[in-house]
């Protein structure tokens, strides 16, 4: 077997494979004896069908599919082996022959592949990025504390009903002969009535009371929210349009938890922070590390947008990747990837330029920032809940788990690798540092 590299320019070049019969003949003939074992052809018995009768049968098949994957692996070992940087797929060549598998012994592939451009450029301090830092406001860290608290509030027993609170009582269907729908344990919460009339009726109640309310208006005749009070079906409890009384057994308040030490504790750990000063402080510590990969996301946006002006004059096998994106699509037409083509090529720069950057800087993932990355992750998500000291095996539990799925591992990669070369281009470049509040960098992106 002979590869070949033939250059057509600084981004095209042509790969020829040439495929003689003593590359693939052992393994056309040990595939054509293991089809004999197990061929069933009436007459026969298993494994003593005549090797010609079988070589007549499949001989054709087998051929052509070992001829496909000897030069699948040529084609890939070649590429890997000489370190080819290439865009997209290879693509048959236009001016590839037809092959005729009854006569021909040996063969010749052409594959056409796109090549990388080599980049040259330089980033200083004379180059400019915007960097913004989300401000962390009183108003952000009292809402925070606010969701902690809820979290770890508890339910009270009250003397007289809110809007908020949850009442059970005995529910029944107001009928003059007495006949009707009763429910023993009803709940309901006066803040989800769509009526403020009915609404209304439930607030100020005392345990004992008893009131005549109008389910179908307190709920907008809402099908599943009748079904769910009344203990019926919705096709029944679409037709219920009469009254109800309510005898109130009980009334229950969520009362927030506390500013104390216990919840300084569930939050942050033990002896942590020992006062609600120090609590609110670390509150909005924990909010800056919540919003800095915000901030690093947005750099690596106007970094792309201000350092790609540096490979204007970069050429790029358009034509190919025009070819290649219609093969590997066929929903596509010329008229869209053409459309497409010029974000496309913009996209390629700045995946190019930070390959370069990462492998100019000696910058790498190992192991160890993975995990570290898939935990800082796992991090995050649990502070979503407002759980803001886990323990260090739960975390490392979570982030292995995370990297046992191929494709998160890879997106985890990819985000570890952007984290090196964000952190490298913060010092490489001038970083004009703005601080703003949390709606005006929303508006960054409008």
């Amino acid at each position: 077997m002979n590869v070949d590299k033939q250059v057509i320019d600084s981004v095209n070049a042509v790969i020829k494979i040439q495929l003689l019969k003593a590359d693939y003949q052992e393994k056309v003939e040990n595939t054509l004896k293991t089809y004999r074992k197990k061929a069933n052809v009436p007459g026969f018995r298993p494994g003593n069908v005549p090797a010609g009768l079988i070589k007549k049968m499949y001989g054709k098949a087998v051929l052509a599919d070992e001829v496909q994957n000897a030069i699948s692996e040529a084609l890939y070992n070649y590429v890997r082996e000489n370190k080819l940087n290439i865009l997209g797929e290879p693509l048959p060549s236009a001016t590839q022959a037809d092959f005729d598998f009854d006569s021909q012994e040996d063969f010749e592939f052409c594959f056409d592949i796109a090549l990388a451009p080599e980049l040259e450029f330089t980033l200083n301090k004379r180059d400019s990025v915007p960097f913004y830092s989300i401000e962390i406001t009183d108003e952000m860290v009292n809402e925070q504390v606010k969701n902690m608290a809820s979290r770890n509030g508890t339910y009270v027993k009250v003397e007289k009903s809110e809007e908020k609170d949850m009442l059970k009582g005995a529910l029944t269907e107001v009928q003059a002969d007495g006949t009707g729908i009763t429910v023993e344990d009803a709940v309901m919460m006066p803040a989800y009535f769509k009526n403020d009339e009915e609404k209304a009726k439930l607030v100020g109640l005392s345990v004992g009371d008893t009131v005549v309310f109008n389910p179908a208006k307190a709920y907008d005749n809402a099908e599943a929210e009748m079904a769910s009070l009344l203990h019926i079906a919705k096709e029944v409890a679409k037709t219920v349009t009469s009254d109800f009384s309510f005898e109130v057994k009980e009334i229950t308040r969520y009362q927030e938890g506390d500013l104390n030490q216990e919840l300084f504790d569930q939050v942050f750990g033990k002896d942590t922070v020992k006062s609600e000063e120090e609590f609110r402080a670390k509150v909005k510590e924990s909010l800056e590390s919540q919003f800095a990969p915000e901030s690093d996301y947005r750099f690596m946006v106007d970094a792309e947008k201000a350092l790609v002006k540096k490979l204007s004059d970069v050429a790029f096998p358009v034509d190919f990747l025009k070819r290649w994106m219609l093969a590997s699509d066929k929903k596509r037409n010329a008229e869209e990837v053409d459309a497409e083509m010029p974000k496309m090529i913009e996209d390629l720069k700045w995946h190019l330029m930070k390959e370069k950057i990462a492998k100019d800087n000696s910058l790498t993932v190992t192991e160890d920032v993975l995990l570290e990355t898939a935990k800082k992750i796992t991090r995050a998500q649990f502070a979503q809940y407002g759980m803001m000291t886990v323990p260090e095996d739960l975390l490392a539990n979570y982030a292995a788990d995370m990297l046992k799925k191929e494709e998160t591992k890879r997106n985890i990669v990819d985000q570890a690798m952007s984290t090196a070369v964000a952190t490298y281009l913060k010092g490489a470049v001038k970083l004009n540092e703005k601080q703003i509040s949390v709606e005006d960098f929303n508006k960054l992106y409008a």
